[in-house]
């Protein structure tokens, strides 16, 4: 049987190389420049090689891989930022992955990558007057791909092009996971097959998520679900716990919008917001009835971890065993890519190959 391969661009740390090696697949190589993510993933993944900046890595001379996964910057794909679309100089590095997949392909005569996954923010459906995600499907297909008649990108969708099978999927992280995660994160994510039609079948088939333990070392803390606190402990009392949308919040005080603000502070059921790499992520805590008696205070490391389904404390340790720092850890997992979500997108990679 073949081992399947795995190289990850933009990698962060190291979730899809994570997702890939519980279905079987070997993470190979890896591309991040941020020191603390390289630190991470090397302590998770000490024999993977670790390739550097992506503007000086050549695709025909690095190990070839089955998979190629990237989740390229978004800065300027964002509705957060200036939206300068992908002829930003971050989210303008698509091309570069794009490049490096090329060279593999034309140095293994059309051998690998056999799958490539590419992820991204909702905002790239629409950035550049919704002119770049027509640029990322003709990127993959080398084909011309027309706007739809509507003007506006589905959330899901397939093309097709020079036998290239391309679909892409918008999948929101609190509908993912076992339990499911309780954090709005919706991200495009795009499986492109080089060598048949089988990208539908791993991104649109139902299947079942494996369950895995919480933690990644033997010392671990109690999950999200082990924790809670039972009813007869609190006598009775009934925790409310609500997320506030801070940069709701702090427009509508901005604009002196009383209703806004006033909604920025969530409902007990919300979903947290997403998760950013440079906002402090805060909620309230009370018991029913005791408001007065309540707090606010920010999500913590290990919390962030368990609203992107990580294992505790992944973010914790460097590669020499050293800790992390908390603002490190905050700004690498508000990058980083819902595990659940690519670990559905893995196992349907290793089921079709």
């Amino acid at each position: 049987m073949v081992e399947l391969k795995l190289g990850s661009l933009f990698d962060g740390i190291g979730v899809f190389p994570l997702a890939a090696s519980r279905y079987g697949i070997k993470p190979t190589w890896a591309s991040e420049v941020e020191k603390a993510p390289i630190s991470i993933t090397k302590w998770h993944f000490p024999n993977m090689l670790h390739l550097g900046d992506i503007t000086k890595i050549d695709g025909g001379k690095i190990p070839p891989v089955h998979v190629i996964t990237f989740g390229s910057p978004c800065q300027n794909l964002s509705n957060i930022g200036k939206r300068e679309g992908l002829a930003g100089s971050q989210s303008g590095l698509f091309y570069q992955a794009i490049r490096i997949i090329e060279e593999m392909r034309c140095a293994t005569n059309g051998t690998y990558p056999v799958i490539t996954v590419w992820e991204n923010v909702m905002g790239a459906f629409s950035s550049n007057n919704r002119l770049d995600f027509k640029a990322v499907l003709e990127s993959f297909t080398n084909t011309e791909i027309p706007i739809p008649a509507s003007g506006v990108w589905a959330n899901a969708g397939m093309v097709r092009g020079n036998d290239v099978d391309v679909c892409w999927r918008l999948l929101d992280a609190q509908y993912w996971g076992k339990p499911t995660l309780a954090q709005r994160r919706r991200r495009i994510f795009l499986v492109a097959d080089f060598r048949g039609n089988r990208s539908g079948e791993i991104l649109f088939k139902a299947r079942d998520l494996q369950s895995f333990p919480p933690s990644c070392g033997k010392s671990r803390l109690p999950s999200t679900s082990a924790s809670r606190i039972s009813s007869q402990k609190t006598r009775r009392k009934i925790p409310v716990v609500r997320p506030f949308q801070e940069r709701r919040m702090r427009s509508t005080a901005k604009d002196k919008n009383r209703t806004g603000f006033i909604g920025s502070f969530g409902r007990t059921n919300d979903p947290f917001p997403t998760l950013l790499a440079g906002a402090v992520n805060i909620f309230s805590f009370w018991y029913e009835g005791m408001e007065k008696e309540g707090f606010i205070r920010q999500l913590t490391p290990l919390e962030c971890e368990r609203l992107m389904g990580l294992p505790e404390n992944w973010t914790a340790l460097g590669n020499k065993g050293e800790a992390i720092s908390d603002y490190a850890r905050y700004k690498a997992l508000g990058n980083a890519i819902a595990l659940p979500c690519a670990e559905y997108i893995m196992g349907g990679i290793a089921e079709v190959l």
